[in-house]
């Protein structure tokens, strides 16, 4: 199992992840509840109608927390947006979570933003520090 597999498994452990970004100089957090892993990446999905996104356009710099148990997951770095111009990955964004294709399907003027973090850090730990730490320079 590659690095990047054993955060994604992480992740999945921790069911809803929060993410952070910025917002005229203030901390906006936020639960963002989808994920997959294709071709070895990470990648998640949001609204382009949305303020994170908006967010995410103004300061690329952001950070996905995680909790499982006694334990939480940083995962931080900046944001790509995916162009998926033959729409494949958000086909299989449809086939992870089927009622994504409610929102933002062929019918819906609502346009999705798939994207993934480059130069990423994942940090597991627990109140008294690091247990794992992986950097992802892609």
């Amino acid at each position: 199992m590659s690095s990047r597999e054993k955060v994604y498994e992480y992740m999945n452990k921790c069911g809803v992840l929060y993410l952070a970004t910025i917002n005229n100089n203030k901390p906006k957090l936020r639960p963002l509840g989808f994920r997959m892993m294709v071709d070895g990446q990470i990648y998640f999905l949001t609204g382009t109608f949305k303020q994170v996104y908006n967010q995410m356009i103004r300061n690329n710099n952001i950070e996905f927390l995680g909790h499982n148990g006694s334990e939480f997951i940083r995962y931080y770095g900046k944001v790509i947006f995916d162009e998926d111009e033959d729409k494949s990955l958000l086909k299989k964004a449809f086939e992870k979570m089927p009622m994504l294709e409610k929102t933002y399907g062929a019918d819906s003027d609502l346009k999705p933003a798939i994207f993934h973090i480059s130069k990423a850090t994942a940090e597991i730990r627990n109140a008294a520090g690091i247990i794992e730490s992986y950097d992802f320079l892609d």
